[in-house]
């Protein structure tokens, strides 16, 4: 049964046309670049906060807020328009609320202005009190994740359409995940398992693996290097205070020689440390399932000069996760002012070899960091260190500090369902295509194809021009109420198909060295706006208007009011979104009703 349509669209003025299904507040003209409030004086952050916070209380009928809760900040955005975004999440008298998130809006003048929200019920569970103990709960979540169970916590699971008093547990070591971690959510008063989710966000499907191995198809991705650039040889000695910024050079398997900026911590000792993008570090696992950064092993040179371009050097997969994180990093200052994956001015990490053949990469939140495996030497002859898997996977830690999107379910063998972890690893592969071009690597040429270097027979993974051509993954290119059930990395396709639409437009097009035919839902022709302002809008879409449900048609809502933000509700910019949605079947007239 689908699970309660949840709608975050409560709005305090200027109601849109009905075409649309769009209401809220239109903003001024775009500007370039945001500011997050800790980035301006205390006081201004405190006040935004306060006064959203206030308005989430006085207009409780839109925004859910009630008696007994509390709101959290976990993001202040200041838009260059002056609008005004706080992000919450609520704990109920004292308990978490699972689902219970919400973003409110305000005008420069700090009027409430909106809300988007996660839960559209009360998040107030009945009034049965738990027939669990925490020691049931932890022993029941240590049966069905195979691991170590945590300590119990409870909380309100206010998910699904309705609202039950629960326990949530992390379990480590388990043998259902190859990064280690879950999380159980047990009924405190039936016992039932609610919910058992993977803590990481692994690239490639269990179903997609079961897939390969049945096609007897191997992943072995060609690897090379490209000439050395000039001028990127190690420092010359010289007396000096250390540690300090060193420019030196790195080997790669896919992206051939690369300049890497590194930490000189004595005269011959070099530190695979980034100090220009905020200390960002990538780490040896030693093969070991380790999911502390802290007890990583450093990479360290005397020579400045990293990796050989094959993988009987350790610090060839090391070369690659560095530069592609540092290249992720890049793509979202440069391209949204984002200073760091949570946007807090801290480095990315990455830890390379993780595990004894681990086939797989992951973004990890417990160790808030990326994780490569070596592969497992069978189907999978190297570590999945492309780059576009780095800027997929690190886009799954921008959507964990922004909406937190989650799978809706997950089943025996930990392949995920539902819209939100669609639209999740859709997100990742729109960003992941955006960091190669931002990149634009010769020996990686930029494309809308994600995992073309992986050394698949059908030569890529997924492509978001017609998305269908994945026959992997059974990939859609339209909505359907069946959408629902689809696994994550197949129904991402939709607002995929859509988000290509709205940059490059219908039809035929040769766009580097790839050609692109994208079709369309009704038939209809969609001009597209370009890749710059269609990313842009995606962007503005996810960090403001996103929250942890949204599904396809919450997401064209967000887009739609993220154009009207940046462009104004009569532009060109804004009626392509609404067209580029309707192409793949998402329209304000076939949103799914509230099935419980």
């Amino acid at each position: 049964m689908r699970r309660a349509s949840i709608r975050g669209l409560a709005v305090a003025v200027a109601v849109a046309t009905a075409a649309t299904g769009l209401a809220g507040t239109a903003f001024a003209a775009p500007s370039a670049g945001e500011t997050r409030a800790t980035d301006t004086a205390d006081a201004q952050g405190t006040a935004v906060v306060r006064a959203a916070r206030a308005a989430a209380f006085a207009h409780a009928a839109a925004t859910g807020v009630g008696q007994g809760d509390e709101l959290q900040p976990q993001d202040v955005l200041i838009d260059p328009e002056g609008a005004r975004h706080v992000r919450f999440v609520r704990t109920h008298r004292g308990m978490p609320v699972l689902g219970g998130d919400l973003v409110v809006h305000l005008t420069k003048t700090l009027a409430y202005a909106g809300v988007t929200r996660a839960a559209d019920h009360t998040v107030a569970p009945s009034g049965a009190k738990a027939k669990l103990t925490a020691a049931q709960a932890e022993a029941k979540a240590a049966a069905v994740a195979k691991g170590d169970a945590g300590a119990a916590e409870l909380v309100v699971d206010a998910r699904a359409g309705a609202s039950a008093l629960a326990y949530q547990v992390r379990v480590t070591d388990s043998d259902t995940t190859e990064a280690g971690s879950r999380t159980v959510v047990v009924d405190a008063v039936t016992g039932r398992v609610r919910s058992n989710t993977p803590d990481s966000d692994e690239f490639l499907s269990p179903k997609l693996i079961d897939t390969l191995r049945e096609r007897g198809e191997t992943l072995d991705p060609a690897t090379g290097t490209a000439p050395q650039a000039a001028g990127l040889t190690a420092a010359p000695l010289a007396a000096a205070r250390y540690p300090q910024t060193a420019k030196g050079t790195g080997t790669s398997l896919f992206v051939g020689k690369v300049p890497l900026t590194t930490t000189r911590t004595a005269a011959r000792s070099y530190l695979l440390k980034d100090p220009t993008h905020w200390g960002t570090e990538t780490r040896d696992a030693k093969n070991k399932e380790q999911e502390n950064f802290a007890r990583g092993t450093k990479f360290t040179s005397t020579t400045n000069k990293w990796g050989n371009g094959a993988v009987s050097s350790r610090a060839s997969a090391a070369v690659d996760a560095q530069y592609g994180v540092v290249q992720t990093l890049d793509f979202y200052k440069k391209t949204f002012g984002r200073k760091g994956i949570e946007n807090n001015g801290k480095g990315a990490r990455a830890m390379v070899h993780f595990g004894n053949k681990v086939a797989n990469a992951f973004w990890d939140p417990a160790c808030d960091c990326m994780l490569y495996g070596d592969g497992d030497g069978d189907m999978f002859k190297k570590p999945l260190v492309v780059l576009d898997v780095t800027g997929h996977e690190l886009t799954h830690g921008v959507v964990d500090a922004t909406a937190r999107l989650e799978p809706t379910f997950v089943d025996t063998y930990g392949n995920q369902y539902g819209e939100p972890g669609s639209l999740n690893e859709s997100l990742a592969d729109i960003f992941g295509s955006n960091v190669e071009f931002s990149a634009n690597n010769p020996k990686n040429p930029p494309n809308y194809l994600i995992g073309e270097k992986l050394g698949l027979d059908q030569k890529f993974l997924r492509r978001l021009d017609k998305p269908s051509l994945d026959v992997l993954e059974g990939t859609i290119d339209y909505w359907s109420p069946e959408t629902y059930y689809t696994e994550v990395h197949a129904g991402s396709g939709v607002s995929s198909h859509a988000y290509y639409l709205l940059a490059e437009g219908s039809g035929v097009k040769r766009i580097g060295t790839v050609t692109y035919d994208s079709p369309t839902y009704n038939g209809a022709a969609v001009k597209g706006i370009g890749r710059a302002k269609a990313t842009k809008i995606y962007y503005r879409a996810l960090t403001r208007y996103m929250v942890s449900t949204t599904d396809f048609h919450d997401a064209r809502v967000a887009t739609l009011k993220a154009a009207r933000d940046l462009y104004g509700q009569t532009s060109v910019e804004f009626k392509t979104v609404n067209k580029a949605w309707a192409a793949v079947n998402v329209t304000s007239a076939n949103v799914p009703p509230a099935v419980r």
